[in-house]
């Protein structure tokens, strides 16, 4: 016999209490607790997605062999990047982004190129509104299956019948147990079938993409618990009035969480952008101030993006500080740097601070040409289009090294510059040098690259 109890949950969290309550103890988000009904009966959801689970004993850890979690190519070398090297079995991801932005896409896209046999479950389109987009993309695959269902009971029958190799939830909010008698969405739903589907994952060692909507604060929808539960969480973010998009690692067991993938958005899908940094370094053929280019590091890539600097007097007497992109505190600590240890009178104006291609740096490495930028911006003199710079400013004004600066150096010559400033700390600049077609300059201070850039 089935049991009934009601439960309130926290629509932000997922904290379980009681009675209602008008704050979260947890979160601290005020409104947020809604009232669920939970069946409780002998058979979990759980249960039956694992009806053939073999039974789990302990092993030596010398006795576990790694040729089981051999990766899978995913066909898709951006995808494969993001993964850290392709795609683990037995893994449970989760694919988070804003409506719109391209994350049914990416996936139909992979379920249609790739050689492997995958079912699409939609539980927001029809077999229809798929096939359309599928035509548009085209279809390589002829072993991809469609399956319209939300009940997670069908759904796991119909994966029985079909034996797949991959599996694709669009989306998680929209699947329900019938065993739970709250909604689709709610946070008991979202527990339960994430549970099953990571329990079938692990023991039938087919890996399950798991698209997920986002609140309008940009966060995974659902229990913060759902994040914890899964191996992987990729965001696919960017604006939809431009072309590009970014597949960003905020979480993975398999690999780094610094990785990006790069995509633009076309008719036919999204192409994957093998050479990011010419799309992030404008083509402009006149010399504008303000701008300069840093050559950073995002995971095991080398980027060279372009960093824009406005510097204009302030009109009401407070300055303002504006940075999109870049970190506003190491901003004001970069500014604080320029007025107290090189004299430019930057304190009375307006700093406008952003980073070209719509991406987020986080690597000391840029903070030289932001420095630079906002100087050529202050004297409105142009910074030549063949420099790039890469190194970390301190507290008293001198230029500290940066890591994996041989990368950043061949990344430059690649892509045509003729000179590079890097720290003159960092080690082995003689042999860096070598068979070059680049000029490499070492500064120890802000003064000497001042020089180095508006002599």
């Amino acid at each position: 016999m089935a049991k009934t109890k009601s439960a309130f949950f926290c629509q932000e969290c997922g904290h379980e209490a009681p009675k209602w309550l008008g704050k979260c103890p947890s979160c601290n988000a005020w409104n947020t607790f809604v009232e669920e009904k939970i069946v409780t009966t002998k058979s979990s959801t759980v249960a039956f997605s694992a009806n053939k689970a073999v039974k789990n004993e302990p092993r030596l850890m010398q006795d576990i062999s790694m040729a089981d979690q051999m990766r899978v190519d995913s066909g898709d070398l951006e995808l494969n990047r993001v993964l850290g090297g392709g795609i683990v079995p037995g893994s449970l991801m989760l694919f988070g982004g804003e409506p719109g932005i391209g994350k049914s896409t990416l996936l139909l896209q992979f379920a249609v190129n790739t050689s492997s046999k995958v079912l699409y479950i939609s539980g927001e389109e029809s077999e229809q509104q798929i096939k359309m987009r599928a035509e548009r993309i085209g279809i390589n695959n002829q072993n991809c299956f469609i399956l319209t269902e939300t009940c997670m009971q069908r759904i796991f029958d119909q994966i029985e019948v079909v034996k797949p190799e991959i599996l694709i939830i669009d989306s998680i909010q929209t699947l329900y147990s019938e065993e739970i008698e709250s909604t689709p969405g709610s946070i008991s739903q979202i527990k339960e079938c994430t549970a099953a589907f990571l329990r079938f994952a692990k023991d039938s060692q087919i890996p399950i993409f798991v698209v997920g909507h986002i609140t309008k604060d940009g966060s995974l929808a659902g229990p913060k618990v759902l994040e914890h539960m899964v191996d992987v969480v990729l965001h696919f973010e960017g604006d939809r009035n431009h072309v590009y998009r970014l597949l960003r690692t905020v979480k993975n067991r398999f690999g780094s969480t610094h990785e990006i993938g790069i995509y633009e958005m076309l008719s036919s899908g999204l192409r994957p952008v093998l050479n990011p940094s010419e799309i992030l370094i404008g083509n402009n053929p006149d010399a504008l101030s303000g701008v300069a280019i840093a050559a950073t590091i995002e995971g095991i890539r080398p980027l060279l993006i372009e960093v824009q600097a406005l510097v204009s007097t302030a009109a009401y007497g407070t300055p303002q500080r504006s940075s999109t992109g870049f970190d506003l505190r190491r901003l004001n600590m970069l500014l604080a740097v320029l007025e107290k240890r090189c004299g430019f009178r930057l304190g009375v104006k307006d700093v406008f601070l952003n980073i070209a291609g719509g991406i987020k740096v986080v690597d000391p490495a840029t903070d030289l040409a932001v420095v630079a930028a906002i100087l050529s911006s202050n004297a409105d003199i142009p910074i030549e289009k063949s420099i790039c710079l890469a190194a970390e400013v301190g507290l008293s004004g001198e230029i500290r090294p940066v890591n994996r600066i041989e990368q950043r150096v061949y990344e430059a010559e690649k892509l045509g510059f003729s000179k590079i400033i890097i720290s003159a700390q960092n080690k082995g600049l003689d042999k860096l040098r070598e068979n070059l077609n680049i000029e490499v300059v070492a500064c120890s201070k802000i003064q000497q690259v001042v020089k180095a850039l508006f002599s």
